[in-house]
């Protein structure tokens, strides 16, 4: 079996990520097959750029799963191609409820919108690099940590924006101090041991070098200041989970064990 996964390109990598790494395509094509559990499973990863072209999966194409990326937008931001994902999500949502959603960064708080919840500024503060986050028990559950004598899971992050509460009958995963939603899910509605909805706050698919570089460009424009830019380089080298346990997390909401 092949799995066919949407991929909703929210935003372009800044020039230097760019570069080195590619675009989001490339990122998380890299990202899903380190973190693939079975060696013999196989994924096809089809693009859609919703911010230029506000370009989205054609109906009669059915897709296993929908990702979306992070973006340097607001999620809370009133600009028609915000709106327009917001809306695309709540109607797949709806309509076909067996398609597994999944949110990174920016698009964990756009799912938050999409099923009537909220993404705020987090009055200017940010978060940088690899960060503890402490997990509920259903968090532990779903990064397969309940035997692991540990409540933390570490994840990169790079957002100054977040979900402030839980959206209608989502439940938490994680929090930390600074954002107290760092990952929640959405069961099926048929089956609520199975997971709908997933997302998390952080960046599960960056790399040190991408979370550097960055820190690098944000702080040459102001946008970050001299403790952050300091603080984030020291946390982006840290070891983090990413393409461990929630990279397996991700793989189990859409079947592959």
């Amino acid at each position: 079996m092949v799995l066919r996964l949407a991929l909703l390109l929210c935003d372009t990598p800044i020039p230097a990520v760019l570069k080195e790494h590619g675009d989001y395509l490339d990122i998380f094509t890299r990202f899903l097959k380190s973190s693939l559990p079975d060696p013999n499973a196989e994924f096809i990863l089809d693009a859609f750029d919703v911010v230029n072209r506000q370009e989205y999966p054609s109906p009669d194409t059915e897709y296993h799963g929908i990702i979306l990326t992070g973006s340097a937008a607001s999620a809370y931001a009133d600009l028609p191609w915000i709106s327009l994902l917001v809306s695309y999500i709540k109607s797949t949502a709806e309509t076909k409820p067996q398609v597994k959603i999944i949110g990174i960064c920016f698009g964990h708080q756009v799912i938050s919108r999409a099923f009537g919840g909220e993404c705020v500024p987090n009055n200017g503060v940010w978060e940088v690099g690899t960060t503890d986050v402490e997990l509920t028990d259903k968090g532990k559950e779903i990064f397969g940590m309940s035997s692991i004598v540990t409540d933390r899971q570490m994840i990169q992050q790079m957002h100054r924006d977040h979900v402030p509460s839980l959206p209608p009958k989502f439940i938490l995963l994680g929090s930390t101090s600074v954002s107290p939603v760092q990952g929640m899910i959405l069961p099926c509605k048929d089956n609520a041991s199975q997971v709908h909805v997933f997302c998390v706050q952080g960046h599960p698919e960056f790399l040190p070098d991408i979370v550097n570089k960055i820190v690098d460009a944000r702080e040459k424009s102001g946008n970050m200041n001299a403790d952050t830019v300091k603080d984030g380089r020291a946390r982006a080298v840290r070891p983090d989970d990413g393409t461990g346990a929630i990279g397996r997390a991700i793989w189990q909401v859409l079947g592959i064990n």
